[in-house]
């Protein structure tokens, strides 16, 4: 569910509201790699995902944290995860959700990358990516059988800009018990996928969200609205 916050307060203080050591409002840069821990159960607690907490900045970081829970606040998500990229981004969450010898339905309006993606690296994993023409939304379900295990699109594709049909396609997913992953890189903010069921929505975060092209991100975030234990 969206919140209902105005995006301007949402992407300002979604996630952290001061420091509190320091109560600093500005987002600190924990530029560590490591984490102290208070014991060796601790330690073990930790690694056991008994509690929660800081292990090592490949798994999490505070800095990283504010990103996803603020691109969570945003989307109306209950989770997201910052990646390395876009691509990575798109790999994990269908890896997440395919193995070797399942394929999933992706739109043939694709990112020249994210194409590339599906076509060889995907293949060579054992997952086949079906390709079909999105101006109909029923050639996801004529693709679709028991190894389906979800859809992918972007909003408006790069390059073409074509709006894809979202309410439609996911509206089918839900029916099969397939779920749609959007790709929302060419217009976050101003289209909500998860508000037109969507389960998941990846991000570039280099392009709109990075905002200056200095950077290479990515997010993946959950709307919460999919029984993934189906």
């Amino acid at each position: 569910m969206t919140d209902s916050k105005k995006p301007e307060t949402i992407v300002l203080h979604a996630g952290h509201r001061r420091d509190e050591t320091t109560t600093a409002v500005a987002v600190p840069i924990y530029q560590t790699t490591s984490y102290q821990f208070n014991n060796t159960k601790h330690a073990a607690n930790l690694f056991a995902l008994k509690e929660f907490g800081n292990i090592y900045t490949r798994i999490m970081n505070p800095t990283t944290d504010v990103l996803e829970k603020r691109m969570a606040a945003l989307e109306g998500g209950v989770a997201s995860l910052a990646v390395s990229s876009g691509q990575a981004a798109s790999l994990l969450s269908i890896q997440n959700i395919c193995h070797s010898g399942d394929n999933f339905v992706s739109s043939t309006d694709l990112y020249g990358g994210t194409w590339n993606l599906f076509n060889n690296t995907m293949k060579d994993i054992g997952i086949e990516a079906r390709f079909v023409d999105p101006s109909d939304p029923n050639n996801f379900r004529r693709a679709t059988d028991e190894k389906t295990r979800c859809y992918y699109a972007e909003t408006l594709p790069n390059p073409k800009l074509t709006v894809f049909p979202v309410k439609e396609v996911a509206s089918i997913g839900r029916k099969l018990g397939v779920p749609l992953i959007m790709d929302n890189t060419a217009c976050p903010i101003i289209c909500k996928p998860f508000d037109h069921g969507a389960a998941i929505i990846v991000y570039s975060t280099t392009k709109y969200i990075g905002g200056h092209g200095t950077s290479i991100g990515g997010l993946i975030v959950d709307g919460g609205n999919f029984d993934w234990e189906k």
